[in-house]
């Protein structure tokens, strides 16, 4: 049985390509057949990487089976998994998120969990000696994920060994790091096509913070001023993403990333009292500048409080 090798919902780069590399590893290396799908639309920086590399984009599907032999990688978060994701014989699981739990499993499986910027990291130092045998494709979605993960090492979740596999990767490819990134940061900041809702969702996850339902989106550019522009009718587009994903309230931070600094739009009064319990700041308007903040994973979820 061939096994599925997966991330979360609303793919980015990260769980485009390391679908990708761990089944290729899986098929090549260890004679597992597997086949990297993913659970939506790639974002707009993961869809330039594929082409980039001249990676086929995997299969989107919509759900899995039960018994299906999957492996998750880069959450371990139901909420971010297909619907009946527990009833699949689950294998595997490579991650470098906080442990949420709810997964299920048929028996013990292999699961590693470490604290770094990116899955692909952990790839890379899981197949040890067989990246050097890996296709320049594989090596270079590895090199971009990193490169996305750590926002090109400006991301506070950059380890010194995130860094130290990228400049390696990227030594063996004879790739410019800051090209590369420059290329890719600016794919990812042409949203120009994208519905308010889509914007929402591009780069969200679902989250349960002091009994409320939140959907914590993060959009990662190097022209926020094309989303701010677009503030008040993503501000009105929040009602119906929340009512239509169950959520209470959406939270939207457009993360400069040459500035390093976030700016949440504030819609109501409830957002507002999030940001202020939650950031050292003061809401005067329907915006405000969160300076330094970066990474939703280790800066903004473990400060939200309601």
């Amino acid at each position: 049985m061939t096994t599925k090798v997966f991330g979360h919902k609303s793919p980015d780069t990260d769980s485009t390509g390391s679908p990708i590399i761990w089944a290729w590893y899986m098929t090549e290396v260890l004679g597992q057949p597997a086949k990297p799908v993913l659970l939506g639309e790639p974002n707009t920086e993961a869809a330039f990487v594929l082409k980039h590399w001249d990676l086929p984009k995997p299969e989107i599907i919509a759900g899995v089976e039960a018994g299906e032999k999957v492996v998750i990688v880069d959450t371990n978060n139901p909420a971010e998994l297909p619907e009946g994701i527990n009833k699949a014989d689950i294998t595997a699981i490579i991650d470098h998120h906080k442990l949420v739990g709810g997964l299920e499993t048929k028996g013990p499986i292999d699961i590693t969990i470490r604290p770094l910027a990116c899955t692909a990291t952990i790839m890379f130092d899981l197949m040890g000696e067989a990246v050097a045998t890996a296709p320049r494709g594989i090596k270079g979605a590895m090199l971009s994920c990193i490169l996305s993960d750590t926002l090109e090492f400006r991301s506070p979740t950059t380890t010194a060994h995130d860094k130290a596999v990228c400049e390696k990767l990227a030594a063996d490819l004879g790739v410019d790091i800051a090209e590369l990134a420059t290329a890719m940061f600016e794919a990812k900041s042409d949203v120009s096509e994208f519905s308010d809702a889509a914007l929402l969702r591009m780069d969200s996850k679902e989250y349960t913070v002091d009994g409320k339902e939140l959907r914590v989106s993060v959009l990662e550019t190097t022209a926020p001023k094309l989303i701010l522009d677009r503030k008040d009718s993503l501000m009105a587009a929040m009602v119906d993403v929340a009512k239509e994903d169950g959520a209470d309230q959406v939270l939207l931070f457009v993360v400069d990333i040459l500035k390093e600094e976030a700016t949440l739009l504030v819609p109501n009064d409830f957002v507002k009292r999030i940001a202020e319990a939650s950031f050292p700041c003061t809401v005067t308007g329907d915006t405000v500048v969160l300076p330094g903040i970066m990474s939703r994973k280790k800066q903004i979820i473990p400060a939200l409080k309601v």
